[in-house]
């Protein structure tokens, strides 16, 4: 296994951890599971079930506090935010906006600290510095302050959705990878909620000990991310080979599923493609009602997804969705039809954001690639985060025509470019399935083969 793969050696590396069994004698099933006990699927379940209790729960929570404490201004603006730091409305935008900045810029580059040293040192760093930051931000007392707080949590929360996603295709396979990531679109939807009745209940704190309730909110709703922090950094498992919970038998199960996944024999069905990260469409000004419909839609395709190893085609049928909806949005209609649309819409832009978020990975076998294109996407994703203000400006209320406009022509080149990269890749998968071994090819190792990763001949992508 090359360099490329797994991250840098040293005491504190990934690579230490994760580095694979012998080639000379893989893991199979037959050595895996003495005779007589449950199936290798069997097997295999209990495994994915042991994952998803100890991983999943503290990867929600990481997730919905990063949410919330990205987010919790607008609550906090209620509560006199505004009136005690002397901001204007533009002021007030651009404190939220700016921890954008920050975000987009540092994404990639977190992703690259994250292959330099391990997953659970790195991820409970940035969680108790934003922790502390989020926290610390009640007592700014100038918009100066605001600003160089909103910069600073932006900075610090912008390696952890692309290094989550990197961190959960350490144990989850193509099959499984879907649902997993969907669990961290269920924690942002959970946080909407969750932040609002937050900040109603520490509300009622406005006044106490002299502060007004937006200090309180800031204050309170903080802290959490701190704890977690310490959390992560005992809890968090680096890898399988450095899982608390995992006995030896399932350590070597994981070696064999790593195995099935990017050797030299995976399953063509096991495949993956390239995800496409040039269209990242913005959603409505305001998709509360919505919400909660589009998760549920996006889990059920997740799931779906995952069985068949389909993307593409999930891609492009939800995007027309999305489209059809935006379309039905700039039509003269009754507000029903217009309320059913923003359905359509949430509906449609849950899955053809979520999908590629597990697209990508597929198709990276190498993880120095891996954590380089996932920062990449979710910069180039996030840029609308800047450009919502601009494209749904107040004065375009209610109908938000131009809004609506420009994200069903950003939509609808998405669909197009979806549906090239699926088909693609099928005449792709189809070429190397009836293709020859070059001569080049034919003087490699099967070990030499796998890194190659998804230039090796025998990878296939999916579809």
């Amino acid at each position: 296994m090359d360099d490329d793969e797994w991250p840098a050696s040293g005491p504190s590396s990934t690579k230490a951890a994760l580095q694979p069994l012998p080639p000379s004698s893989p893991p199979t099933a037959s050595t895996i599971l003495p005779e007589g006990q449950a199936s290798y699927r069997a097997a295999e379940r209990r495994l994915v079930r042991k994952l998803d209790l100890h991983i999943i729960p503290l990867v929600m929570s990481l997730y919905l506090f990063s949410f919330l404490d990205r987010v919790n201004i607008g609550n906090a603006r209620l509560y006199s935010l505004e009136k005690d730091l002397g901001l204007s409305p533009t002021e007030f935008q651009v404190a939220v906006s700016i921890l954008f900045v920050t975000y987009l810029a540092l994404e990639v580059p977190s992703n690259l600290v994250l292959k330099l040293f391990t997953p659970r040192r790195w991820l409970a760093t940035i969680v108790t510095a934003w922790g502390l930051v989020a926290t610390l931000s009640a007592l700014v007392k100038s918009y100066g302050g605001l600003v160089a707080c909103r910069l600073l949590l932006g900075a610090l929360e912008a390696g952890l959705f692309p290094g989550l996603n990197v961190y959960l295709t350490l144990f989850y396979t193509k099959r499984e990878l879907a649902l997993r990531v969907g669990y961290l679109f269920v924690s942002a939807a959970a946080a909407g909620a969750l932040g609002g009745l937050l900040a109603y209940g520490i509300g009622h704190l406005d006044g106490a000990r002299g502060l007004h309730g937006w200090r309180w909110i800031l204050l309170i709703e903080g802290l959490p991310a701190v704890v977690l922090g310490i959390v992560t950094a005992v809890a968090l498992p680096n890898d399988a080979r450095d899982a608390y919970f995992l006995d030896a038998q399932d350590k070597a199960l994981m070696e064999a599923r790593r195995r099935a996944e990017f050797g030299p024999f995976a399953l063509p069905s096991w495949a993956s493609t390239r995800c496409c990260t040039a269209s990242q469409p913005s959603s409505l000004p305001s998709s509360t009602t919505s919400t909660s419909a589009a998760a549920a839609a996006y889990m059920a395709t997740a799931v779906i997804s995952d069985r068949l190893q389909l993307r593409g085609v999930f891609c492009v049928v939800f995007g027309v969705i999305s489209s059809v909806g935006y379309a039905v949005l700039l039509a003269d209609a009754p507000p029903s039809v217009h309320y059913f649309a923003c359905f359509l819409v949430a509906c449609g832009l849950y899955v053809v954001v979520g999908l590629p978020l597990a697209w990508l990975p597929n198709n990276s076998p190498r993880y120095g690639k891996r954590t380089t294109a996932t920062g990449l996407q979710l910069t180039l994703g996030n840029v609308s985060g800047i450009l919502a203000a601009f494209v749904y400006p107040k004065p375009d209320a209610p109908r938000y025509i131009r809004g609506h406009a420009v994200t069903l022509a950003m939509v609808a080149m998405g669909v197009l470019i979806y549906a090239f990269l699926w088909l693609w890749y099928c005449r792709e998968n189809r070429r190397r399935a009836n293709g020859k071994l070059s001569e080049v090819h034919r003087r490699m190792k099967d070990d030499e083969l796998e890194q190659l990763g998804d230039d090796s001949p025998h990878y296939r992508y999916t579809t």
